[in-house]
């Protein structure tokens, strides 16, 4: 059944909160899962929060910290001791331990090092720490299950239980040879079909997708999803396995990739939350902005431009907006299509002359349909003469804002810029400025015959 915060349970564990009802508080929250806590806690003030998150157990406690936003568990740890902080690194994954740890003051980082009892995952936190957060060695976690290459079937299984107890999830058993060198895998059916005598070196594939500590994450997220994969190891560049990323983490940095796209393309700049301060949030949406000032006033200088021709035929002005969101619409939906075809990398093995043939000739059926409905509108309602001027003008505003929207994302994309703010406010901006530009010129040339 699905939670749903209602004001009188929150109103009921605020009150037990006051109450000091602890007995109350441990049988609601044995009743919810860890997310449903989790947005409890958000709830709560910061004093209420820590109260009752002290009388959690240490695995749901650490789950819920291993998953909320690093700013907001930043802030929720600042009371924290490092004993109490220690407590729940001991459970955690060492990736997300690492994370955790980093967002807090170097000193406190060492002395939650210093104080964990399970002195390999220290050693695992320590191995770990040296990696940037945005390539595979940032992202991996030590824990996994590896079996030597010279084991029998029965001596693997019996290495696994041991191994499992420390790795939460097992999606197979990594192969490596005495100088720790990965060899391949071998998936838990295969090894459970297996004869317990059989040696390992008999039944493993070889046939394994791996990456380097250094590779950057957009391209290990590139590979798990073009195959599938539920977990990848990582090696060092003698090949040597150091630990695996699994899908969960993967998720966590296509999720925040997708948010930086959402943001550029609706113009914002850098990373930026609803909660950060004033100046901020403004920094981050001004740029495109006055960006979009300034096409609006060079289309408005185009319009002064042809200000006789509207002075001649007023009803022009009527379909001036058409002209500007047709462009703006067209070239978004374009430049999106080749946004994601850049971001999964599909679709780029076709070749310029095929794409821009492909390009006009959909925009030519769009064109073509759009300018006949517009064109019947202008024969019912509006001057008979400008049918042609408004038919031809968004069959052209279309061609050339589906132009616009394919070459601009992959010209960004070839000097590294990020091609998804291609299809913001840029687009929209320069595409306004062509319909209108277009629009007139048509107008002029047509109306002047």
């Amino acid at each position: 059944m699905t939670f749903e915060l209602t004001k009188e349970f929150l109103e009921k564990i605020e009150k037990a909160i006051v109450e000091r009802d602890d007995h109350l508080l441990r049988t609601e929250m044995e009743e919810l899962y860890p997310a449903d806590i989790t947005t409890l806690l958000y709830e709560l003030e910061t004093e209420p929060a820590h109260y009752l998150f002290s009388l959690l157990n240490t695995e749901i406690g650490a789950e819920i910290l291993a998953e909320i936003e690093p700013d907001d568990r930043k802030r929720f740890l600042e009371n924290f001791t490092s004993a109490e902080i220690a407590r729940y690194i001991e459970v955690f994954d060492s990736d997300d331990a690492v994370d955790l740890l980093q967002e807090q003051p170097i000193q406190i980082r060492e002395e939650v090092i210093g104080l964990l009892e399970d002195r390999e995952q220290a050693r695992f936190i320590i191995d770990l720490l040296p990696y940037d957060e945005d390539v595979a060695g940032g992202l991996m976690q030590k824990e996994l299950v590896k079996a030597n290459v010279n084991w029998t079937v029965n001596e693997c299984i019996e290495e696994i239980r041991k191994q499992a107890e420390d790795v939460e999830k097992v999606y197979a058993v990594y192969v490596v040879d005495d100088e720790q060198t990965l060899l391949g895998l071998i998936s838990l059916k295969n090894l459970v079909l297996a004869r317990k005598n059989t040696k390992i070196g008999n039944i493993y594939d070889e046939d394994i997708h791996y990456v380097e500590t250094y590779r950057p994450v957009e391209e290990v997220t590139e590979i798990m999803q073009r195959y599938d994969l539920e977990a990848i190891p990582v090696v060092n560049v003698q090949k040597r396995l150091l630990g695996r990323i699994t899908i969960d983490d993967v998720l966590d940095v296509i999720t925040e990739k997708a948010e930086e796209d959402i943001q550029a393309i609706s113009g914002i700049t850098g990373e930026v939350e609803e909660d950060d301060n004033l100046w901020e949030q403004v920094k981050a949406r001004l740029p495109w902005l006055i960006v979009g000032v300034i096409g609006s006033l060079m289309a408005a200088t185009v319009i002064r431009i042809f200000e006789g021709e509207l002075s001649k035929i007023a009803a022009l002005a009527m379909f001036i907006p058409i002209m500007g969101s047709t462009g703006g619409n067209v070239g978004i939906q374009t430049a999106s299509l080749i946004v994601q075809a850049l971001a999964d990398k599909s679709g780029l093995e076709i070749s310029w002359k095929e794409r821009l043939l492909k390009i006009i000739v959909i925009a030519s059926l769009n064109g073509l349909i759009i300018g006949l409905l517009a064109g019947i509108y202008v024969l019912i309602f509006s001057e008979t003469q400008l049918f042609w001027v408004v038919s031809l003008s968004l069959l052209a505003v279309v061609l050339l804002a589906s132009f616009m929207g394919t070459i601009t994302p992959l010209i960004l994309d070839r000097f590294g810029i990020n091609p998804a703010v291609a299809s913001g406010p840029f687009i929209t901006t320069a595409n306004d400025l062509v319909g209108i530009g277009t629009y007139f010129l048509i107008a002029h040339f047509l109306l002047s015959m």
